[in-house]
């Protein structure tokens, strides 16, 4: 096959392997490109990387491009994961460790995760939309991990979950995050609710490196050069 370029890299992914949605945004060069432009804002070198939602790859392909960057990524949908493993050896990107399965707050639990034929749709939210399809996972816990593999940023993408992983885990030593929020899923209230949370927990919403839903929280309180590339963000 011919590898589509989107966002300087080569996804080898044939039209028939995803929506009609999906693959006019990855022709288009519109696939999740606010992420595409901002989450690499929020990486540095030497970082340890935790990405949950990693999709097809291709964020992960680009936050992994950053020099002596490792990143562990975690997808919930087994047929994203194998294309995300397609993408990622395309791209050379042999310092990223792809789980499928799912990291959460708290004690190990089942979840139901619901496979939507668009596939950045797919979550853990049954009243997001129709669905194609379900998986059961018994996920792990976020904060043994994070303190396990020394992870010092959290880039996340995950339909609406992130109110229950922000408002819940601790993450140890974790010094920046990464997310896009969904508020038509939780609402301002929901907004407010990890606002409150990871302030309380040293988290600052960081200006700098976000924009709309595109956010990032930082503990770094040291000052740092303003860049007006920032702005255009």
């Amino acid at each position: 096959m011919e590898p589509v370029l989107v966002h300087g890299l080569r996804v080898p992914v044939d039209r028939e392997e995803v929506s009609p949605t999906i693959w006019s945004a990855l022709v288009e060069g519109s696939y999740e490109a606010k992420e595409a432009r901002l989450a690499p804002k929020a990486v540095r070198v030497g970082d340890r990387i935790l990405e949950l939602g990693a999709g097809i790859g291709i964020i992960t392909s680009l936050l992994a491009s950053v020099p002596e960057v490792k990143v562990w990524a975690f997808e919930a949908d087994p047929a994203s994961v194998d294309l995300a493993r397609r993408v990622l050896e395309t791209n050379g990107r042999s310092n990223v460790e792809l789980h499928q399965g799912l990291l959460t707050a708290g004690e190990r639990r089942e979840y139901t995760f619901y496979r939507r034929p668009d596939l950045w749709m797919s979550s853990l939210i049954e009243h997001q939309g129709a669905y194609d399809d379900v998986i059961h996972l018994i996920s792990d816990d976020i904060d043994a991990f994070v303190q396990r593999h020394a992870i010092n940023l959290l880039v996340m993408d995950i339909e609406g979950a992130e109110l229950e992983l922000l408002s819940r885990a601790e993450l140890p030593g974790v010094e920046r995050i990464f997310c896009e929020l969904h508020d038509h899923l939780y609402g301002l209230e929901g907004i407010q609710q990890i606002m409150v949370q990871l302030a309380r927990k040293g988290w600052a919403y960081d200006p700098r490196g976000s924009r709309g839903p595109c956010v990032l929280f930082n503990r770094d309180r040291s000052p740092r050069e303003y860049c007006p590339e920032d702005a255009d963000a």
